[in-house]
């Protein structure tokens, strides 16, 4: 049962992300301030981002170049990341806390369900990397060199420019609203 729970945290993320979004967008509050450095932070979120889906290659076998050599989840880290910096961004500390809550809740789950459909597909392999390269938090060394690059088709086909877009457009209507709406 915990297993189909998790799944549909899977199903539903995307939608409460966009729902969460709205709301957020209508409550924050942004200064000058919180807009540049949470958007320095967001910048670096989706700049892991980035350089994750230009790595992942969604199945065909176990990622582990690029950030995959430093946490398992790189593309959350850095989903993770620019949540913080729309927190910071939105100049209201408990819309901030909120946010957090909020990842927290649909990403844990998500994360539960990916690492056991791994273990069960790839299996000791798997077990070797997630016993040696942390969840979340990076490791301080590559775990194993590779000769994978980044490749930028990997990016495009993984459609990572879409969250580019989203934050570009999220970001637009923060600054709108911390120089003209928020006084």
């Amino acid at each position: 049962m915990g297993i189909q729970v998790n799944r549909s945290f899977q199903k539903i993320r995307v939608a409460a992300g966009y729902l969460f979004t709205a709301v957020f967008l209508v409550l924050c509050q942004p200064t000058v301030t919180s807009l540049a450095i949470g958007l320095a932070v967001t910048i670096v979120g989706l700049l892991l981002r980035a350089w994750a889906c230009g790595h992942l290659r969604k199945g065909k076998e176990l990622d582990t170049s690029g950030p995959y050599g430093y946490t398992r989840n790189p593309l959350y880290l850095g989903s993770l990341l620019i949540t913080i910096g729309f927190g910071i961004a939105s100049g209201v500390w408990w819309l901030a806390v909120l946010a957090l809550v909020f990842f927290a809740g649909i990403y844990w789950p998500v994360i539960n369900v990916e690492t056991a459909e791994l273990e069960r597909v790839i299996g000791d392999e798997y077990r070797e990397y997630a016993w040696a390269v942390p969840v979340f938090i990076p490791r301080v060394t590559r775990w194993k060199k590779s000769d994978k690059r980044f490749d930028f088709r990997l990016y495009l086909k993984n459609g990572e420019y879409n969250a580019a877009l989203g934050v570009i457009l999220a970001a637009a209507f923060l600054a709108i609203k911390a120089f003209y709406w928020v006084k």
